[in-house]
């Protein structure tokens, strides 16, 4: 797996209450991980349509023993996300806590089954009501137009085109579900802040996204991609903002993190701009966000956003 340890936390800091880091909400159907939550409703039932496209083997985790190391940012124990039911403060303390790399995110005992073995293209849908009904868990990203969204999805099941990539943003109009391993859903949304789209287009798809987050009962998490080759954007810190004060669940995912000359981009790194981001972000939540550093051409990663997904799925199936 994908780790490096905090070594350098000293024992009183572990001992500390860090699982205050996380909360867990009750949703009407079951409880859900993560910085904030809201409150969801129930959706109208649909049946599911025929799945369409399979992997052909199972995708292991990667050994990233034989891979150079990416850049780790310097996190403080206040600022790591705590998976519930890990105690990070025995056991193992002089060595620090198990944390996924490129990430704010600790390893807990619910990551497992994490790999690939299947991903099919369920169907798209254009209300809340419409997606499947089947009660699988769903993890949904949703990012601004261009960020790299479906280039994501494809590094994520190494499929080249199961989600369309296109030159032009804007491209995803629907909700896409994508059903993984026949167990949880990947979920692709429309991308924001495309200014040449048609006004109507994107009057409607900024009304059905939010509608989806507020109303989805299945929804585990939001992974809301953020570009970390040029410095924040004002319509990201929006987005950002309205999960927050909507109380919808959210993993930040930084892309494009292989991008690294310096010169370009307001003279900032990917892992400066991360920083920002963070820094600009922090009044809109009580708790620190789980964040990844993300690269689909190197698939930096790749191992841990699926790692991730497992310990929340794994535990909101459980409770």
């Amino acid at each position: 797996m994908a780790l490096f340890n905090l070594s350098k936390i000293s024992p009183s800091l572990l001992s500390s209450p860090i699982h205050r880091n996380f909360s867990v909400f009750t949703k009407p159907i079951k409880p859900i991980i993560a910085a904030t939550a809201a409150p969801i409703l129930s959706s109208t039932s649909f049946p599911a349509p025929k799945s369409t496209l399979t992997a052909s083997e199972p995708i292991p985790i990667t050994d990233f023993s034989e891979y150079p190391e990416e850049t780790h940012l310097p996190i403080s124990p206040e600022k790591l996300f705590v998976p519930p039911d890990t105690d990070i403060s025995g056991g193992g303390a002089a060595l620090g806590p198990r944390i996924l790399k490129g990430s704010n995110i600790v390893l807990g005992r619910y990551a497992r089954d994490a790999q690939i073995s299947e991903a099919d293209f369920v169907k798209s849908s254009v209300r809340t009501e419409d997606c499947p009904s089947d009660g699988l868990p769903e993890f949904a990203l949703i990012g601004r137009s261009n960020v790299g969204k479906s280039s994501l999805l494809n590094s994520l099941v190494r499929r080249k085109r199961l989600a369309l990539t296109s030159k032009k943003p804007g491209k995803t109009q629907c909700i896409n579900h994508f059903r993984i391993n026949d167990s949880w859903y990947l979920v692709d949304l429309p991308g924001y802040g495309y200014a040449a789209a048609p006004q109507d287009l994107r009057t409607d798809w900024n009304k059905f996204t939010k509608d989806y987050f507020l109303k989805r009962s299945t929804l585990v998490s939001v992974f809301l991609l953020i570009d970390a080759s040029i410095p924040a954007k004002q319509i990201d810190l929006d987005y950002a903002s309205w999960l927050g004060q909507n109380q919808i669940p959210m993993t930040i995912i930084f892309t494009k993190c292989d991008k690294r000359k310096k010169k370009k981009n307001g003279g900032k790194r990917p892992e400066e701009n991360v920083s920002d981001f963070q820094e600009l972000i922090s009044g809109f939540f009580r708790t620190t966000p789980p964040w990844i550093m993300t690269s689909s051409v190197t698939h930096q990663g790749r191992d841990e956003i699926l790692l991730h997904i497992s310990q929340l799925r794994n535990y909101w199936l459980k409770h």
